[in-house]
């Protein structure tokens, strides 16, 4: 049976937000960063790979720390693949990034354009822009399920918790009143917690093409989401004012901010 009591480590304040919950690699609690007042609350949100990959253990693991509302930023063609199982928790299906065939094609182009930046920072923030741009509503939709999402815990993921997960996250965390750098040194973490499937794609890559782009696309700079921030307040004057167009009102805003401080 899975437990379903809130852990101490959620209760007292703690400096390890790394999560070990059985079958994923890359889980983390966005409590204890700074903000400008005290810091983020621990058991409020959590970000991680898929949770589908969980074992029995890995969901004791995720109950027991007190989630309660997992949400899912994956698009229906990945459910296909990895359809739901009965959970102990609510599930919100929540596409960050959803669209017909004809318009992944010109995504797809656009983003092979990007591949031959040679700057990897450079390349992930346009492409970061490109995501957030075209698909404003599902962004939205996102930080507003956290926002409203019922009490107890929440786990934001996708696929390898890294980019989707990684834009919301920082998104929540900027809302927060996290610093920048902090949030930017939350981001680049992906990069060493997914190394172990990383060196498996890497080591069963084909053609040296092939190894090549994988290197490029697993890859975390830290200096994305400073870049990105400010190309979000050159475009909009603030991220928060990118949010509202996005169809986050002060409201969500200001839920968001009380779910991450507490």
């Amino acid at each position: 049976m899975l437990a379903t009591h809130k852990p101490d480590s959620i209760t007292r304040m703690s400096t390890d937000r790394d999560l070990a919950w059985d079958g994923c690699l890359n889980v983390r609690d966005l409590g204890g960063h700074p903000t400008e007042d005290g810091e983020t609350t621990f058991g409020a949100v959590v970000r991680a790979d898929s949770v589908r990959q969980l074992s029995p253990e890995g969901w004791e693991a995720l109950v027991a720390y007190g989630i309660r509302t997992v949400v899912d930023l994956r698009g229906d063609h990945e459910r296909e693949d990895d359809p739901p199982t009965e959970l102990p928790v609510a599930v919100l299906h929540v596409p960050f990034m959803e669209a017909s065939e004809a318009e992944w094609e010109e995504i797809g182009e656009e983003l092979e354009r990007l591949g031959e930046i040679p700057d990897v920072a450079e390349a992930t923030r346009r492409a970061y822009v490109l995501f957030l741009e075209r698909f404003k509503p599902n962004v939205g939709a996102a930080v507003r399920a956290v926002a409203e999402a019922p009490e107890g815990g929440v786990v934001i993921h996708c696929v390898g918790g890294k980019d989707r997960t990684g834009l919301l996250t920082a998104l929540l965390l900027h809302v927060a009143g996290v610093p920048t750098e902090d949030i930017a040194a939350d981001y680049a973490l992906s990069e060493t917690r997914l190394r172990p499937r990383h060196d498996a794609w890497l080591t069963a890559a084909e053609t040296e093409a092939e190894r090549k782009r994988l290197e490029r696309i697993t890859q975390t700079p830290a200096q994305v989401i400073t870049d990105l921030f400010d190309e979000l307040e050159r475009r909009y004057g603030s991220v928060e004012a990118y949010l509202r167009a996005a169809g986050v009102s002060d409201e969500d805003l200001s839920r968001a901010r009380s779910r991450l401080r507490g």
